[in-house]
């Protein structure tokens, strides 16, 4: 079985499809473990909804969406915000295809997406209770750094310099 990662419109199904499996994945772990339940229905529709992604297209942002033997299973986001980073978000695989290598290739081709845009920085913030996402972004050479932005929800800042490839 072989991967790939190619661009995709945020507006797509296939990216709509993974945008929802990625916000329920995140949202119902927040509210298992603060609160004992699932995230509402009504109130993930509207938080979907409300998260387009329309920061995710060209020319300021790229939506890369992962494949395993030809199914969509996984998303990565970058968007500049401002001259020299980019951050990363919405990196997501559908559980079926975890511990496969997806998760770094998808990382690196994001990498390369925001060394494309003009940066020379990636960040990205990420929860406490995602200690996966955690290990992964160490792994793969982030460093953990102060707060970059005030999302309610992040509790760790991690940020990586984009050198050129050789």
């Amino acid at each position: 079985m072989t991967w790939t990662v190619a661009p995709e419109p945020y507006d797509s199904p296939v990216a709509a499809a993974l945008w929802r499996a990625y916000y329920t994945e995140v949202s119902d772990r927040w509210y298992l473990l603060r609160e004992g339940r699932p995230t509402d229905p009504a109130e993930l529709e509207r938080e979907i909804a409300a998260q387009s992604g329309a920061d995710l297209a060209p020319p300021r942002g790229r939506l890369l969406v992962a494949r395993y033997a030809g199914e969509p299973v996984g998303t990565a986001g970058v968007r500049l915000l401002d001259g020299t980073r980019a951050e990363l978000t919405r990196v997501f695989l559908r559980p079926g295809s975890r511990g496969r290598g997806g998760a770094a290739l998808l990382v690196g081709a994001a990498e390369d997406a925001a060394r494309d845009l003009g940066a020379t920085r990636i960040v990205l913030d990420t929860r406490g209770d995602l200690v996966e996402a955690r290990a992964l972004y160490t792994r793969l050479g982030y460093a953990e750094t102060e707060p970059h932005n005030d999302d309610p929800y992040a509790e760790h800042w991690f940020s990586k310099p984009l050198d050129r490839p050789a």
